[in-house]
């Protein structure tokens, strides 16, 4: 019992917010000498499991790629193409966003999307052009809004829609781990028909709070307008 020290340092590392690799890598490095592994082996250890999780690092090939394609003027297109369609305003983009996210990852294309790859370089953008079409330049206050309701788009998607396709990691966790502790019988196929209503109801959750952030924006922005006229008038009487 005493290997399992190892979270006990995940647990003090992150309550510090130390740096996620370091607290990782400490924790590894004391459960392997608690174990009473030599260097050699906690050294191959983490080489094992770096390259069993190769799939891990993609990142490094796909954020030179976005990077290129911004450099090159991809946000800007997603902004005029979101400015063509008039009547697609920031939640009902985010929603549909939501509902193609989550059916994507129903059937099993849980990597199109992803804050990387879509939401930075395409989604939040023609989020906020759809509210800058709709009320001019955005305050970096609402612009920070908008990007956030545009990563939780995809995260909830991702999340409850994965769940209903059969050969995705944690449904076959799940019912390997039960079929092999109770001795039972669990269908993938069975969970899977079960995570629908619960991505149902939270797409249709998620989505109402995405329509209302319409709502909100000409609220806030109309506030936010009425402070910056009272201010400009203030100070033009202090000139004077």
């Amino acid at each position: 019992m005493i290997v399992l020290l190892g979270v006990l340092v995940v647990i003090l590392g992150f309550a510090t917010r130390r740096n996620p690799l370091l607290v990782v890598g400490v924790a590894g490095i004391a459960t392997g000498l608690l174990a009473k592994l030599s260097p050699q082996e906690i050294l191959a250890a983490f080489g094992n499991g770096f390259a069993s999780s190769r799939s891990v690092t993609i990142f490094v090939i796909t954020l030179p790629v976005i990077g290129l394609l911004e450099r090159n003027g991809l946000q800007e297109q997603a902004r005029i193409l979101i400015g063509r369609l008039g009547k697609l305003t920031t939640g009902r983009f985010l929603a549909l966003y939501l509902l193609l996210r989550q059916l994507t990852a129903a059937l099993g294309l849980t990597s199109i999307g992803g804050p990387a790859q879509s939401v930075r370089p395409m989604v939040a953008p023609m989020a906020e052009g759809a509210a800058e079409r709709r009320h001019g330049p955005l305050p970096e206050r609402i612009r920070e809004r908008v990007r956030s309701y545009s990563a939780s788009a995809d995260t909830v998607g991702l999340f409850f829609g994965e769940d209903c396709f059969l050969a995705i990691g944690s449904i076959l966790l799940i019912t390997g781990f039960v079929n092999t502790t109770y001795h039972t019988h669990l269908e993938p196929l069975q969970l899977a028909l079960w995570a629908i209503p619960t991505a149902v109801c939270a797409f249709l959750i998620h989505g109402f709070r995405l329509l209302r952030l319409d709502r909100s924006l000409d609220h806030d922005l109309a506030a936010s307008g009425g402070r910056t006229a009272a201010e400009g008038s203030r100070t033009a009487e202090e000139a004077k």
